[in-house]
């Protein structure tokens, strides 16, 4: 169905877990954070309900998230049940990749279509720097067993100054090597993402010209995904630019979110939305769910407000909210 705006809404992310294997430093405290109660988190029963309501308005594409979405004991039943929702055409999980070698072919065989693996850097050091957590060589026997299995990979890196600059040309590169999408995400505002300063797509394409790396613009998004992209000359993947604060793609946005406690939002930003898991648990019937969803589908607002301080914004850690 379409917004308020006339997006088309077709995407949505599902939260599995607040709980979450690393401690990211522009993400998480290093004691972590007061975890939501087991009880609380929606059941994979609730999952399946809200997916079938989505489809039933025009979703298409469901993206498991977190904190960390493979923590979450069953998801490969999880993702058999949503693959088998009439309607829905793709099943992907974003994860930090710890867990992804050993679950790997299970996960396959339920039907996952695509991974979005969170990497920062190709540096070991760097990684338990920035992670607070060892564990490299698990992610990139990870990375390694897609590309062998054919699973198509996105590899999403935060760009973030005096943190891995120094590596954006290395994660850049991968495309060299692999038909992987490497997207570089600017830093947005949001918890502990606040202290610090991110590196921004204009930057980022000056250190690619600088360092003598031809491209092209490739068609400037993919459906009415959030990314930009350009190819390097002789490259077999892309490098893509996921840029909400410097130029704006909600006028594109196809997305709503459901976090991990089954709250209904429209816009990453904001912290308005609808208690699904409320209206869940009182018993309210299919037909019922799906008004409240498409309700909160026309609740999305123009744009989001991170440059702005308002009462409306979301002040919870990402892995809270669902990345």
């Amino acid at each position: 169905m379409k917004d308020n705006e006339g997006r088309v809404i077709d995407y949505m992310r599902i939260s599995l877990t607040d709980r979450c294997n690393l401690r990211c430093q522009y993400c998480m405290p290093a004691k972590g954070i007061g975890l939501i109660d087991h009880k609380e988190i929606l059941s994979y029963e609730e999952i399946i309900k809200i997916v079938a309501g989505a489809a039933v308005l025009g979703v298409k594409k469901i993206r498991l998230t977190g904190g960390e979405p493979l923590l979450r004991k069953g998801i490969v039943y999880l993702i058999r049940a949503i693959k088998a929702v009439e309607g829905i055409e793709e099943v992907a999980i974003t994860t930090n990749g710890l867990l992804l070698d050993a679950m790997l072919d299970d996960l396959i065989e339920a039907g996952l279509d695509r991974v979005n693996l969170s990497l920062d850097t190709l540096n070991k050091e760097t990684f338990k720097m920035i992670s607070r957590f060892t564990g490299y060589e698990k992610i990139q026997n990870g990375f390694l067993r897609c590309m062998d299995k054919g699973l198509p990979v996105k590899i999403n890196a935060v760009a973030i100054k005096g943190m891995n600059d120094q590596e954006i040309l290395d994660l850049a590169r991968l495309t060299f090597k692999w038909p992987v999408d490497v997207r570089f995400i600017e830093l947005m505002p949001i918890g502990c993402g606040k202290k610090f300063i991110g590196i921004s797509t204009d930057e980022l394409t000056a250190m690619f010209k600088q360092a003598a790396l031809d491209y092209t613009a490739v068609t400037s998004r993919v459906g009415n995904g959030p990314a930009d992209y350009i190819k390097f000359e002789g490259a077999k993947g892309r490098i893509g630019f996921i840029s909400p604060m410097s130029h704006q793609f909600c006028g594109s946005c196809n997305r709503v979110r459901i976090t991990p406690e089954g709250f209904f939002k429209p816009c990453l930003h904001s912290k308005e939305g609808i208690d699904i898991k409320k209206a869940l648990r009182e018993g309210i019937s299919d037909a019922g769910l799906v008004g409240l969803l498409k309700e909160g589908i026309l609740m999305k607002p123009h744009a989001h407000r991170f440059l702005e301080e308002t009462q409306i914004q979301d002040v919870r850690s990402m892995n809270q909210i669902g990345g």
